[in-house]
């Protein structure tokens, strides 16, 4: 936790420093890693709109669930096995991965949908407006940042990651309580928000060590998108029930 208490306090005291022509100050980025970097941002976008096609084609045949899932993991690991020179085949993977993970999650927007119909547009905007702006500001923040400043972030995200997989190992064998879920689900936010930040400088280092592999690194950033977002969409869907409930109590 010190790691990033130190991340934002470094972001905070550097911020008075900060002027519009140092936001447009790329200096430490050289100009072949900014042309990888748009490369990643595009395929990532294009990404994007794969899995919103995914989800769309869950609402229509209910496709979504254990095997797209699998399917998605399926691609992913076939992406990572190939080589970089076929490049139109791991692009091709890469979307078939983002329309598999965008069907998976599908069911948790279904989920929004016939929770509230009269809200669900709203907070499936907010949701995905959210983690886009949540991986803007982290994104920028990476860029404009020294190179390598927030690497070693990467070890304790490790550890992080490792102690949530072992609660929600515990919580699924032995029972789990509101509070632990509400940790899992807050510190998993935190958590995968951190990884927006050491991975694009991750990205970037490695660009400038000769790696200009942009879709496995559009990747990267397409899964911490994703963890992102499903982690907003849950916790406004229970702040949303929360509030139906308090309505109701009231009326009662």
């Amino acid at each position: 936790m010190d790691a990033f208490s130190a991340f934002f306090d470094s972001q905070s005291t550097s911020r008075g420093r900060w002027t519009y022509d140092s936001l447009k100050n790329f200096r430490q980025i050289s100009p072949a890693v900014q042309t990888h970097l748009k490369q990643v941002y595009l395929s990532l976008c294009c990404a994007l709109v794969a899995s919103a096609v995914g989800a769309y084609l869950h609402l229509l045949w209910n496709i979504g669930g254990l095997l797209t899932t699998l399917a998605c993991f399926g691609n992913i690991m076939w992406l990572l096995s190939t080589p970089p020179y076929e490049e139109k085949k791991r692009v091709s993977l890469l979307m078939a991965a983002a329309l598999f993970q965008g069907a998976s999650i599908g069911p948790l927007i279904d989920l929004a949908i016939q929770f509230d119909p009269s809200v669900a547009s709203s907070i499936l905007v907010s949701a995905f407006v959210g983690t886009a702006v949540a991986f803007g500001c982290f994104s920028v923040a990476a860029l404009l940042a020294r190179r390598r400043e927030y690497l070693y972030l990467g070890g304790v995200l490790s550890s992080c990651l490792s102690i949530l997989f072992w609660l929600n190992f515990a919580s699924s064998m032995f029972g789990g309580s509101t509070a632990i879920y509400k940790f899992e689900l807050y510190f998993g936010l935190l958590v995968f928000v951190g990884y927006m930040v050491v991975d694009t400088q991750e990205i970037i280092e490695r660009a400038h060590l000769g790696d200009r592999d942009y879709v496995r690194h559009s990747l990267l950033l397409f899964t911490d998108f994703a963890a992102v977002f499903v982690r907003i969409l849950i916790i406004m869907l229970k702040n949303s029930a929360e509030k139906n409930e308090k309505k109701k109590k009231r009326r009662n």
